[in-house]
């Protein structure tokens, strides 16, 4: 993958659970992360006593993470109705030249901040809540 522009990399929710993705906020800077966690089967009897993994195993999880802006009071409810609601919805994160994630994300964090002499800025997280599926573009 070659350089691409940051502001390409979107991220969406299905704002109202029927399959409409919207862009949520003015995010300046966002962020997607994989975790897989591991099993060690290590006994007595590996290799150089070398740590062994069992393969497809351990927990699988993805955290979503952005800040910026709202572009509206629409967009700065939606945030904060999911949040306090503990709603789970199905997001989008499109990384240009790469593909679509899609899948149900909760919002874990959400903060607000702002100096005297500018605009109020959020920054969110959001964590997995189930299987993600992947479309290459």
């Amino acid at each position: 993958m070659v350089a691409q522009r940051g502001k390409d990399l979107l991220l969406k929710v299905d704002d109202d659970g029927t399959g409409t993705f919207v862009t949520i906020g003015g995010l300046r800077t966002k962020s997607l992360s994989f975790n897989a966690g591991t099993v060690d089967i290590t006994h007595a009897d590996s290799v150089g006593e070398w740590r062994e993994l069992l393969a497809g195993a351990g927990i699988k999880s993805a955290r979503i993470t952005g800040s910026g802006i709202f572009r509206d009071a629409a967009s700065d409810e939606r945030a904060r109705q999911l949040f306090f609601d503990g709603i789970i919805r199905d997001w989008q994160i499109i990384v240009p030249d790469f593909g679509t994630i899609t899948g149900a994300f909760q919002i874990t964090s959400l903060e607000f901040t702002g100096n005297h002499d500018g605009e109020v800025s959020f920054d969110l997280g959001l964590e997995s809540a189930g299987p993600l599926s992947f479309v290459a573009i």
